[in-house]
């Protein structure tokens, strides 16, 4: 069963993030420049929120807001589910479904680890799918 802390270990622990006061163009920049769907937000070291390009979607564009003048305070996810380096990728899939969301922080007691989307979780799961198949090929073959 693969757990979280092994798709981190393997993903690595590289966590992109704002702050409160920033505007909705200096987050869709950061995530444009490092190619994620997802910034955590944060003050200081604590999770405030989640910005994602649905909120983006939801609660900029359609709302007819400027990305140059509205902070990401007034638009991101405050409600952030976290998770931890325990559980297991089918445990976040479920979580994810129930949900509705893609985005995960991963947190030990209060120490913030890392962030899994739905598409990390998806990339492990297939990948040890493979590795069974592969491992059962070799044993019928042999």
């Amino acid at each position: 069963m693969i757990k979280v802390k092994d798709i981190i270990a393997n993903k690595g622990s590289k966590i992109w993030s704002v702050g409160l006061d920033e505007t909705v163009l200096e987050a869709l920049e950061l995530m444009a420049e490092k190619e994620i769907g997802a910034l955590l937000v944060t003050d200081g070291d604590r999770i405030k929120g989640l910005f994602s390009e649905r909120d983006y979607a939801r609660k900029v564009i359609l709302k007819g807001r400027s990305s140059q003048n509205t902070n990401i305070s007034k638009v991101m996810t405050n409600q952030v589910i976290c998770i931890s380096p325990e559980h297991s990728a089918e445990q976040c899939m479920a979580l994810m479904t129930e949900k509705h969301i893609r985005h995960l922080p991963v947190m030990d007691n209060d120490r913030l680890l890392g962030l899994v989307s739905i598409g990390d979780l998806v990339k492990s799961i297939i990948s040890d799918q493979q590795s069974t198949i592969e491992v059962l090929e070799k044993y019928i073959t042999s």
